[in-house]
């Protein structure tokens, strides 16, 4: 007998074999038991998380021998029919090669004939977001008045495409992509039915790769399997995935608290000369800081057998918590415009310096420095006289000029914009939200929105001590919460941005060149970007 693979050998035939859809479960097994059942229903989220699979369950579920309800037998024709893909009433459609409006009428049409074998005939169309508007259009009247016989049960990855007129006529479900955790442990279920051994660190490389798809997890699973000879290893996981050990990103943590730049670009070559994957560096940097942050917070939530966690609770000691927010917001930025940089390697080690160059209040460590003679003279000793000039200028006897005291800070002058855009870090983005409600001498009275509260808890008191850095110890600092007004600089920026992306694409869109590609050639203008963009 041939082999089959884990992805269909175990495809889930009941609700109670789905994994991490719990809440559509429960909503779905409800309706059967009550009898209140919907004429069409729309699946939505990403790939491999379960929609087609749960609409063949739906369709056991009706079509079921002993009669409609949420456990349907599995061994009645219809049951074992349905799962073998031979069942006459399901019509699965593959909206992707079937869109027109012709092919649509057509399945229409039959949908007015009662079931052959069956209790309902059951429509499943799959990406129903690549259907043409005429054929959506040729859905809409037998959505509104469908036979009773008839369910039609819409499974998509992008709903935004679907018309509001189809949506209004569904019961919507959203499935959620799946936990790396749910992922490991079915894994770890079905290798041990399967009887093949394995390390559970490769299980979590597996889970995470998966992306939240039980279906690619699987994949991935059979992969590994024989990329083993008949073992899944930790180690020839991840060779496989290309990914990079967790032990080789704690280097690249502890050059950055350090601020040691020479450092962190040694780590950055020693991955290069391994050559693994960039992205997946930068996803699992963003991973560890993610599960450094969750130490922070929530310790008692971080897993007991999770790899090097000694060495990650040092971490989340060591450095602050509006540092770990910031690195892992450049790292997964870092990773979006990997494609925009002029290679990986380039793209990698500027992200790890911009972690660098961002992080808050760290002194660049400075590589030392071979001394040579020179006829300057040294600095001198603090509480000394200066040196003579080397040039002779000073007049004989002359004493050293007093330090200059320092310059008093200068008056606010309600331009809260450019003030803001003096600070640096996670407090520049805390200020950045915020709007000016009141400034007088030394007052200043800032306000911001109330789902930005958590920012403020965690950086107020830092974006307090900035601003009397700028202002005067004297200064007060004061915040409120409420709906800003549009002065916020955020709230600046996005209206330049938004002024500039519309001049751009009117700018596009008026040149006659342009005009006759998409007039005479039926071309689509896409992804108009401003020019030399520039925060105001």
């Amino acid at each position: 007998m041939s082999y089959q693979v884990l992805a269909r050998k175990w495809r889930p035939k009941s609700f109670a074999e789905l994994v991490g859809q719990e809440h559509v479960v429960r909503a779905l097994s409800n309706a059967l038991e009550q009898g209140r059942l919907h004429h069409a229903y729309l699946f939505t989220g990403t790939r491999g998380v379960g929609k087609t699979t749960l609409a063949r369950i739906l369709a056991r579920c009706l079509n079921c021998d002993t009669g409609v309800s949420a456990t349907p037998c599995g061994v009645c024709p219809a049951c074992q029919q349905i799962d073998s893909g031979r069942f006459v009433d399901l019509i699965e459609i593959d909206a992707a090669s079937y869109t027109g409006v012709d092919n649509m009428r057509e399945v229409l049409e039959n949908a007015q004939y009662a079931p052959t074998t069956g209790r309902y005939k059951v429509y499943i169309i799959d990406e129903v977001h690549m259907l043409s508007k005429s054929a959506f259009n040729a859905m809409l009247k037998t959505l509104e008045e469908p036979p009773a016989h008839v369910v039609f049960v819409l499974a998509t990855t992008d709903p935004q495409k679907v018309p509001v007129t189809v949506l209004s006529r569904c019961l919507q479900f959203n499935l959620k992509q799946m936990p790396p955790g749910h992922v490991a442990g079915h894994l770890r279920r079905v290798l041990d039915s399967e009887g093949i051994p394995y390390e559970a660190g490769a299980l979590n490389l597996l889970a995470r790769a998966a992306a939240g798809s039980m279906r690619d997890a699987l994949s991935l699973t059979d992969q590994a399997i024989a990329y083993g000879s008949g073992t899944v290893h930790e180690q020839q996981t991840r060779d496989m995935l290309g990914t990079v050990d967790q032990a080789y990103l704690f280097p690249l943590l502890e050059a950055l608290t350090e601020a040691d730049g020479a450092r962190l670009m040694r780590e950055a070559e020693a991955i290069a000369e391994r050559s693994l994957s960039f992205d997946a560096a930068l996803q699992d940097l963003a991973l560890l800081l993610q599960q450094i942050a969750l130490a922070q917070t929530v310790p008692e939530a971080v897993a007991e057998d999770l790899p090097e966690r000694a060495r990650m609770l040092e971490l989340a000691d060591r450095i602050d918590p509006e540092t770990v927010q910031l690195y892992y917001q450049i790292a997964t930025l870092g990773r979006r415009d990997l494609e925009l940089a002029p290679d990986e390697y380039a793209g990698f080690s500027m992200t790890l310096l911009r972690m660098l160059a961002f992080a808050p209040g760290k002194e660049l460590a400075q590589p030392a420095r071979v001394n040579k003679p020179s006829s300057l003279p040294s600095a001198p000793e603090e509480g000394g006289e200066l040196p003579p000039s080397p040039t002779g200028n000073r007049s004989e006897g002359a004493t050293a000029p007093s330090p200059t005291p320092p310059r008093p800070p200068a008056a606010f002058d309600g331009d809260w914009f450019a003030l803001s855009r003096r600070l640096n870090g996670g407090i520049k983005m805390l200020a950045a939200h915020c709007e000016l409600a009141e400034h007088g001498p030394n007052l200043l009275r800032l306000r911001l929105p109330g789902d930005k509260k958590s920012l403020l808890d965690s950086l107020g008191d830092k974006l307090r001590a900035a601003l009397r850095e700028l202002l005067g110890p004297a200064a007060r600092i004061e915040f409120e919460l409420g709906a800003t007004t549009g002065d916020a600089p955020a709230e600046i920026v996005a209206r330049h941005k938004a002024v500039r992306q519309s001049e751009a694409e009117a700018a596009v869109m008026d040149d006659p060149f342009v005009q006759t590609l998409v007039r005479d050639f039926d071309a689509t203008v896409t992804n108009i970007k401003p020019i030399g963009e520039q925060t105001p």
